[in-house]
C-alpha cells in the first residue's frame, strides 16, 4: 500500500453519525472499530468509535474517532494529520523529520493493534499521527 495523508477528527461522542454523514456526502465504504471491539467491552465508552476509516471512490479517505476517555475533546483544535502505510523506512523518515523540534505525545512504537504507531505536534503546533502497518503480501 502506497502512503497516504489525510485528516484525522476527533469527536465528542458522535463519530459514528457524523462518519454516517459524510459518506452520505462522499460515498464510498466506511469501516467502524468501537472500543469494545478493542478489548474494552463493558465499560461507559465501548460502543464509541475507537477507529473509522471513510474511502470514497473519487480517492478522498477520511479518519476519525472519539475521544478517548481521560483526554479533552476541543472543537476547533479536533484535528490531526494522518501519515499511514506500510513503507517502514518512508514512514519513519517523516517520523523524525516531524518530530524533530517538536512534542511527542506518544512515542512511535508497537500499539495494541499490531502496528506502529506514534503521535506529535511538529515545531509550528500541528499535530500529526503516524502509523506503519505489516506490508500485506
Amino acid at each position: 500500500m502506497a502512503s497516504r495523508l489525510n485528516p484525522y477528527i476527533s469527536f465528542d461522542g458522535d463519530a459514528r453519525q457524523a462518519m454516517e454523514f459524510y459518506k452520505e456526502v462522499f460515498g464510498g465504504e466506511l469501516a467502524l472499530n468501537t472500543f469494545g471491539e478493542s478489548g474494552q467491552q463493558g465499560t461507559p465508552h465501548a460502543d464509541q468509535i475507537m477507529h473509522a476509516m471513510l474511502e470514497a471512490p473519487n480517492g478522498f479517505t477520511l479518519m476519525a474517532a472519539d475521544t478517548p476517555p481521560g483526554m479533552q475533546h476541543n472543537p476547533g483544535t479536533n484535528f490531526s494529520v494522518s501519515l499511514s502505510g506500510d513503507d517502514e523506512s518512508e514512514l519513519r523518515g517523516y517520523w523524525e523529520k516531524l518530530s524533530a523540534g517538536g512534542t511527542v505525545a506518544v512515542p512511535m512504537e508497537k500499539q495494541m493493534w499490531g502496528d506502529v504507531f506514534g503521535m506529535c505536534t511538529d515545531r509550528f503546533g500541528i499535530p500529526w499521527m503516524v502509523n506503519i502497518s505489516e506490508p500485506q503480501g
